[in-house]
């Protein structure tokens, strides 16, 4: 173990460095509510506004500007008692922009409510212009300010100090997946762990499991994370919290259920115990009902969209050199089922000729498992490079989603020879439908090992929704027009 005096000392900085941001946040939370109620005012009334009122009876009425100040309140308001400000949602995850768009519907339900009970008529038009401008202005700003969070935790600045206490096992785990994430802020600067080493996975071991009050004390720490609370002995998890009672350090547990999503995850108090439930993955219902019905919907609505790029790209592979504009390849999908997926033809037309020749001469830089995927491939023709590297070739999947085959956001789509060599649970990715995009493609895209991708996407098809495939969505497009891009 090593002493204290070596470990950082600006220790316990980042929850009070992230008030300023969060004091930001609300501001730039106001002006967009503000843009969104008062815009859908002048929008619908015009810009000389409209002196009818909002809401009258005999004894009371209001106009509009009044209404949509008292509107702009109430929703600000909203997003503060729905913890949208927590310093723990901030920078990372789905649940910030759940909480906007919960807090959100939640405003226009009472006001929906206190219209019909009172019999008072608002303008449709104002209220279906407000809030779905709200919402996404809500979302786009939390983007912006969560992109530039990300970059300052990623260069080491506005993070939460952590101690993780628990087994060796446990403990070098939970630092390593901290780590993998750097923009959710958890900066691991210590452990305390029974190991009998100085460090565990790069970091100072700092005392046993039960000196991790102490310690997280006297290093002032923002968090303590107990990885495993059997090290901590019978009622060792509750005078940890005792411990750090009146100390401002919260206490953090990670119950061991790797790779499933808190919303299958729920606590029953049973005879004084409190029992996680683990709810079984639903690959069925009115959620896939609605998945389906995005996934179609969407894809028809960016096809039209992409219609003149699709057009554009389709006539520069032809005349690149004469060869097929679009690359069909069998590919493994729902329940093992095989399809033919489109994408623009981004190599010679000789490529899978000579797939076993690059084979041979590529370095296995990454370790791909049953993947091959090779940066500098000769065989990718000039207008192939650039597509590949802002994702255009893979706009003609639309035609793929359109058919049912697959889906906006899922798994990666296979070939038949790498599902020939699946092993263990891998098996499992085609539960679902593949997708266009999916969490390998916002976590790395080309750059994934074979065991991240297979992380990646067995985790969402364990705990696919479709508020995570939104973001996903919302997400791809800073994955495609990131500096590093495709190959």
């Amino acid at each position: 173990m090593v002493g204290l005096a070596r470990v950082v000392t600006d220790v316990g900085a980042g929850r009070a460095a992230l008030r300023p941001l969060q004091g930001l946040l609300a501001i730039t939370d106001l002006l967009v509510i503000m843009w969104a109620t008062f815009g859908a005012q002048v929008v619908r009334f015009g810009v000389e506004g409209r002196t009818d009122v909002a809401a009258s009876t005999d004894d009371f009425s209001i106009s509009y500007t009044w209404f949509s100040i008292a509107l702009v309140s109430l929703w600000w308001l909203a997003l503060r008692f729905h913890g949208a400000y927590d310093v723990h949602i901030l920078g990372h995850g789905a649940a910030e922009y759940r909480l906007v768009t919960a807090a959100s519907l939640q405003v226009f339900a009472l006001v929906a409510m206190l219209a019909f009970a009172l019999q008072v008529q608002i303008a449709r038009g104002y209220i279906l212009l407000a809030l779905p401008a709200g919402i996404v202005g809500l979302w786009a700003a939390r983007r912006v300010w969560r992109t530039w969070l990300g970059r300052r935790r990623v260069a080491g600045d506005l993070s939460h100090d952590v101690l993780v206490v628990g087994d060796v096992a446990t403990v070098r785990h939970l630092v390593d997946s901290f780590a993998s994430v750097p923009e959710a802020g958890y900066r691991v600067i210590g452990v305390c762990t029974s190991s009998g080493g100085d460090e565990v996975a790069d970091v100072a071991v700092l005392g046993s499991e039960r000196e991790g009050a102490r310690v997280a004390i006297e290093l002032g720490v923002d968090l303590v994370a107990c990885a495993d609370s059997h090290a901590l002995g019978p009622g060792g998890l509750r005078r940890l919290g005792w411990a750090l009672e009146g100390s401002g350090i919260e206490l953090v547990v990670s119950p061991g259920l790797t790779e499933i999503a808190g919303p299958r995850v729920l606590t029953r108090p049973v005879a004084g115990l409190p029992l996680l439930h683990v709810e079984a993955p639903t690959f069925a219902g009115p959620r896939l009902v609605l998945k389906s019905t995005i996934d179609w919907v969407g894809a028809l609505l960016l096809t039209i969209a992409f219609s003149p790029l699709l057009l554009v790209v389709a006539a520069l592979v032809k005349l690149s050199d004469g060869g097929p504009v679009f690359f069909r390849q069998e590919r493994v999908g729902l329940d093992g089922e095989s399809f033919r997926m489109t994408k623009f033809r981004s190599m010679t037309v000789d490529a899978e000729a000579r797939l076993d020749e690059v084979r041979q001469r590529t370095a296995a830089e990454i370790d791909r498992g049953v993947l091959f995927k090779r940066q500098d491939d000769p065989r990718v023709t000039p207008i192939g490079c650039f597509i590949r590297r802002w994702s255009i070739d893979e706009l003609p999947q639309l035609f793929d989603v359109l058919a049912g085959k697959m889906s906006l956001v899922g798994p990666r789509p296979p070939l038949p020879s790498e599902v020939a060599r699946y092993e263990g649970d891998v098996g499992r990715r085609m539960l679902v439908k593949p997708g266009m995009t999916g969490l390998w493609q916002i976590n790395g895209r080309s750059d994934l090992t074979w065991e991240e991708s297979v992380r990646f996407d067995l985790y969402y098809v364990e705990n696919w929704s479709v508020a995570q495939d939104l973001v996903i969505l919302w997400r791809t497009l800073h994955a495609v027009v990131s500096k590093d891009g495709a190959y």
